[in-house]
């Protein structure tokens, strides 16, 4: 047979389909085709709290080892160390408790004025105690995971705060578990108040500091700031009551070729090293609804009877 008769294609069970350029342009065609959709629609979103809730008993066996470790440590620590942190939980005690009795002068006096000025008293906030379990895998965020969620009662946008201060607010949600943005992340903000000056601000997570800092933006170069200044929350946005402790200024920066300081201000919640928080529901959430607008009654006919 001659040679140019033979056909040169490979038989069928040989052929590969489609070559390996189209198959990854088509892929990345798709997976941000997916980014998009996720990242405006949300798409995503009960896959996520699927997998949560799939992946849960894994992530608590997976804890287990760690969780005993570190009992395994605060088991073996040193008499000297126990005295130490006795002392120091004896000072802080008797710190808190001369705050308390001050407090308790100033809640007096602020009930008073309260009930000559007939203001309303301020609504209480219900809480949820939580653990943290372990830090978020991405590095480029400061998250952190608490062992609450919908199963328990918590909401998104919820704040959180330690026995110190603020320590960030409830971005996510699943089953059992929440995942929780600190303050130092460079995507949260939080309206503060000066407690000396009274002049309110934006507070941001400053992506520059490595240390976990924050940076009050917008504040002309001018203004009233000082080193050491206490910053609370506002309470202007409806998520974090008022007058919970924020973060303290620390450096102050005022230059001639901008019209804004920069100021950085350092935490005072313990955001590298938490192990236990409070939850809190956003204010929006306790206030009642606006009540519906009466009906006008329609006017009276001429001649009708009374």
């Amino acid at each position: 047979m001659p040679l140019g008769t033979l056909d040169g294609t490979p038989p069928p069970f040989f052929r590969q389909g489609p070559s390996a350029l189209s198959k990854l342009i088509f892929f990345s065609v798709l997976a941000l085709f997916l980014m998009v959709a996720d990242a405006r629609f949300h798409v995503a979103q009960p896959l996520r709290v699927g997998l949560a809730a799939v992946l849960y008993p894994v992530q608590w066996l997976a804890m287990r080892p760690v969780q005993w470790i570190r009992g395994g440590g605060q088991y073996f620590e040193s008499l000297s160390a126990a005295q130490a942190s006795e002392a120091a939980a004896h000072r802080k005690l008797a710190t808190q408790s001369q705050r308390a009795n001050q407090v308790e002068q100033l809640m007096l006096e602020n009930s008073r004025l309260r009930g000559l000025l007939q203001l309303r008293e301020r609504v209480a906030m219900p809480s949820l105690a939580a653990q943290v379990l372990y830090d978020a895998a991405d590095p480029y965020t400061h998250k952190v995971i608490i062992d609450k969620g919908l199963l328990d009662g918590v909401g998104a946008g919820s704040s959180v705060m330690d026995e110190i201060g603020v320590l960030g607010q409830v971005t996510r949600v699943y089953p059992m578990v929440s995942e929780v943005t600190l303050v130092t992340d460079r995507d949260q903000a939080i309206p503060v108040l000066n407690t000396r000056t009274g002049a309110r601000g934006l507070a941001f997570g400053d992506p520059t500091s490595r240390s976990g800092a924050l940076e009050l933006r917008f504040m002309a170069a001018n203004a009233d700031v000082q080193a050491g200044d206490l910053l609370t929350t506002s309470g202007v946005d409806g998520v974090y009551p008022p007058g919970l402790p924020v973060a303290r200024v620390e450096k102050i920066e005022r230059r001639v070729d901008t019209a804004f300081a920069r100021i950085s201000c350092s935490p005072l919640a313990l955001v590298s090293g938490v192990g236990h928080v409070m939850v809190l529901k956003p204010v929006a959430a306790q206030i009642a609804p606006r009540p519906a607008a009466e009906t006008p009654a329609g006017p009276v006919k001429k001649g009708a009877r009374k």
